[in-house]
């Protein structure tokens, strides 16, 4: 496979994974719509000798174009962020499933060898949780009520205390926000399709990507991006609930890696996989640490103490599955990784929208 193309490819993961498989000699072509929310103002530049097509993933005759000639396809074109499918819906069920059904319907005539889809551990729901005697429950699920009283931690069904654990792919699935519903259309279409044409198909369940390159001014990307854009203005970052939620944060280089080795091994084909570091961080000790490391160690979390819509309490990724099919082994922690990141946000300009993206999930009644 020597000709790739990326949706999506010119975006925060889409430009490292565009990077990583021209270094390993592949030829790569990218298809993206460069939308303002997600871009602004920043120059787009990508690998020498990246050809690039900018179109939307829904554009039938445009995506036919970008499969011409081509092996395998990295598909990342998505709409991203929980808070904001709750309310933009046919937006995010437009690009995420229509697009993929677009790009699927168009492998039949332009067929390829591999497709690896960007999937998210959203569809999890709530992560895996043990009981206080290391017995496994089944999913879990907060009620409001509890919520709007300020009672975070799921609990079994018989009322009592849960641990989180790290979340396999044996989890079952159960979705929480429109976001995840669109995810996990994603994934098993591109599975079933793959099943169907004899096309090796991998669904990487991505959990929190973090790194250089992210988009500040786009408050509904990752969790990392927006304590940045906040700190970088001198402002605390706004942090839902308590801020002892917590969650997994993988480099951004270690995903880009994990999707080369998804095209190349072929035991990968017909799994959905989590890409993650293994690791847990509770969201205030992350926004903590980048403080800190921003040189701002004085200026503290404002945590709401209001429960977001669609959001999950504890999910952070098992990635034995990883080893085993990919090979994949995570080089980056986030504790070590910061300074890298700090020096990009200060180089880079920012616009704090996150009071917008909070003013707007509380006007359509999505946050309690």
């Amino acid at each position: 496979m020597k000709q790739v193309l990326v949706t999506g490819g010119c975006g925060f993961i889409g430009r490292y994974v565009v990077r990583e498989l021209t270094q390993h000699g592949y030829a790569v072509r990218v298809l993206d719509n460069l939308l303002d929310q997600v871009h602004g103002d920043q120059t787009v530049s990508l690998e020498p000798g990246t050809e690039l097509i900018k179109a939307d993933i829904r554009d039938k005759s445009a995506v036919l174009d970008a499969l011409d000639g081509v092996d395998a396809v990295v598909h990342l074109a998505a709409e991203v962020g929980v808070g904001q499918s709750m309310y933009e819906i046919a937006r995010y069920v437009g690009v995420n499933d229509l697009g993929t059904a677009i790009l699927l319907q168009a492998m039949i005539k332009r067929p390829v060898r591999r497709i690896v889809v960007a999937s998210s551990m959203s569809v999890y729901g709530e992560g895996a949780y043990v009981t206080p005697e290391g017995r496994r429950v089944g999913n879990v699920r907060r009620l409001s009520q509890r919520l709007k009283t300020g009672d975070w931690e799921p609990l079994s069904e018989s009322g009592g205390p849960l641990m989180p654990a790290a979340t396999d792919e044996s989890k079952p699935v159960d979705l929480a926000s429109i976001y995840a519903l669109t995810k996990y259309a994603q994934e098993q279409s591109v599975l079933l399709f793959g099943e169907a044409y004899s096309v090796g198909a991998v669904a990487l369940r991505l959990f929190n990507v973090f790194g250089p390159g992210q988009a500040l001014s786009n408050p509904y990307t990752g969790v990392l991006a927006n304590f940045a854009s906040r700190l970088a203005n001198h402002q605390p970052p706004i942090i839902f609930e308590d801020g002892e939620q917590r969650r997994d944060f993988v480099h951004v280089c270690d995903v880009a890696h994990a999707f080369r080795l998804a095209l190349e091994q072929p035991q990968a084909a017909g799994h959905a996989i989590n890409v993650g570091s293994g690791q847990s961080y509770s969201i205030k000790e992350v926004a903590l640490l980048l403080a800190r490391a921003m040189g701002l160690p004085d200026i503290h979390p404002d945590i709401t103490g209001k429960a977001r819509s669609g959001d999950i309490r504890n999910c952070f990724a098992d990635i034995a599955k990883a080893r085993e099919l990919l090979g994949f082994s995570p080089e980056h922690r986030l504790e070590t990784s910061l300074d890298e990141f700090v020096e990009w946000v200060r180089s880079t300009r920012s616009v704090d929208r996150g009071p917008q993206m909070k003013r707007e999930l509380e006007e359509m009644g999505l946050v309690s």
